[in-house]
């Protein structure tokens, strides 16, 4: 993954060591030395799920960079794409021009919850532009300004339930009013993340971008 140990992408890849899995975390300028420099780890390290920002993506392919001309990504099985929305151009330009037979998954969390509401799925269709399903325990919707679940609508992007990486505070917040503030203070009792989404008729999810803060492309919150 390219990420940063100090991003939520560390802390949650490091559940892929109780499966077994060799992890590969890449913290460093992705165009060094050459600007397919994390191509080449994959072919050299036999990445099977190599994962990376959006923006990365898109200036592989301004770069002209065809991947599956110039490395062999025998092992590749999966590409997982976050810290902001994946453009339809670049769902194109991976099966076009990286590999035709990845399931590339676009994947939307929170630094605050170290987990994602909206991810990939293998048994899924890809469709272009969209997250394939809602994270497992997570009881997410789509809700308009009324508080009403929404289908093929803009609006929040909310959890209705409590869910199991929830955080429960924030530090030295003794009372908790930020932590409000932060989450629960548009909907009574309900998690708002922050995100603008939508529900396809396919039944994914499209994300359109933040509604609050900002999260860099290597997942770290910026306030």
């Amino acid at each position: 993954y390219f990420t940063t140990c100090g991003g939520m992408m560390w802390n949650w890849l490091v559940s892929g060591l109780a499966s077994g899995a060799t992890l590969v975390l890449y913290d460093g300028s992705p165009f060094a030395p050459q600007p397919a420099s994390l191509i080449d780890m994959i072919d050299e390290e036999e990445i099977s799920i190599f994962g990376t920002s959006a923006q990365y993506i898109a200036a592989l392919e301004k770069e002209g960079i065809v991947p599956r001309e110039s490395h062999k990504l025998t092992r590749l099985k999966a590409i997982l794409s976050t810290g902001s929305p994946l453009s339809p151009e670049s769902f194109r330009y991976v099966y076009r021009d990286v590999k035709i037979d990845v399931c590339l998954s676009s994947i939307s969390g929170g630094t605050g919850i170290l987990s994602c509401f909206a991810l990939g799925n293998p048994n899924l269709p890809v469709y272009e532009g969209e997250l394939q399903c809602f994270g497992l325990g997570m009881a997410v919707a789509i809700f308009n300004d009324a508080g009403q679940s929404v289908v093929e609508e803009k609006g929040e992007l909310v959890c209705t339930q409590a869910f199991p990486a929830c955080p429960i505070a924030f530090w030295a917040d003794e009372h908790g009013e930020k932590f409000h503030v932060a989450y629960f203070d548009t909907y009574p009792n309900i998690w708002v993340q922050g995100d603008v989404g939508e529900v396809t008729a396919n039944g994914g999810i499209v994300i359109h971008g933040r509604s609050d803060v900002v999260v860099d492309s290597i997942c770290i919150r910026q306030q």
